[in-house]
């Protein structure tokens, strides 16, 4: 990385090396200041084993539930750069690993990010990967087996990703289907680590440090979040999650009365059903 940084043959503001390919500043992918995540299990020492291998890893486990908060904390404690992607249906490959694009000056290529995290060494995370197409997401394959390398048909060039590079997914198994799921030639080319709402107490202590309130304040939030999510599949797709539980907590600090933050970051967003909004703010109720 350092090489190709200071390399005599960079020019155009350090975009084009000599050989045409581009230059990307890794130093803008980092994480410059240290994500607050509190490990609830033997995550961290998992997956730093498996960076050092340089196996890629899926995250897997319910929304909000600190899946990426914990990878870019991971990025962090590495010194590594971080390339976030955000998966989504209309996502093709391109957008993944680069297309021609046409300027004043003519033709020029544009790495996709894959492609940028490929030649900076940095942690691809494809977060909610199951939302892009199967046929997106085979352009990964190369990169997650011993070739660890990327084809730029368009363009014909074989990229080899640098020593560093390592790739990272995510998704939520409680939203899978026959239509959005990992093809076996995809999943078992990874690792994975199983995520899920911490328990109550180190809950707590997440929602008292990210959301500016009291311990007594975050318990009873998190008190809410366990009915809901005992209601899963009774009513709702999912409970409510750590992140909301953050938002709930962040009104309350500034001012808001705490039902009313409930019904507002908690229960409004998670439904629309009247009586499953009834049961939701009984639920505030009883515990504020």
């Amino acid at each position: 990385m350092g090489d190709v940084m200071t390399s005599p043959k960079v020019r155009d503001g350090g975009r084009t090396a000599g050989d045409g390919s581009p230059v990307h500043d890794a130093e803008q992918y980092r994480v410059a200041v240290e994500p607050y995540y509190r490990p609830v299990a033997d995550e961290v020492s998992l997956f730093d084993a498996a960076h050092a291998a340089r196996m890629p890893i899926m995250l897997k486990g319910p929304t909000g539930c600190g899946k990426s908060r914990f990878v870019e904390y991971m990025a962090f404690t590495l010194g590594k750069p971080l390339v976030t992607v955000a998966c989504n249906e209309d996502m093709t490959a391109s957008d993944l690993v680069g297309r021609f694009l046409l300027d004043i000056q003519g033709t020029k290529w544009q790495d996709g990010p894959l492609t940028v995290a490929a030649r900076i060494g940095a942690i691809c995370y494809l977060d909610e990967i199951v939302e892009a197409r199967q046929d997106t997401t085979v352009v990964i394959h190369p990169l997650t087996d011993h070739r660890r390398c990327l084809p730029l048909e368009k363009k014909g060039e074989l990229v080899q990703a640098h020593d560093e590079f390592q790739i990272v997914i995510s998704y939520n198994p409680g939203y899978q289907s026959l239509m959005k799921d990992l093809k076996q030639s995809t999943r078992q080319r990874f690792g994975a680590i199983d995520f899920a709402y911490p328990e109550a107490g180190a809950e707590a202590e997440i929602v008292a440090h990210e959301g500016g309130v009291e311990m007594p304040v975050a318990e009873k939030l998190v008190q809410v979040a366990q009915r809901s999510r005992n209601l899963k599949g009774h009513g709702l797709d999912e409970g409510i999650s750590t992140r909301l539980l953050v938002y709930a907590a962040q009104l309350v600090a500034r001012g808001i009365e705490p039902a009313a933050a409930c019904r507002m970051a908690l229960v409004r967003p998670l439904t629309d059903d009247p009586d499953m909004r009834d049961t939701l703010d009984a639920a505030v109720e009883t515990c504020f």
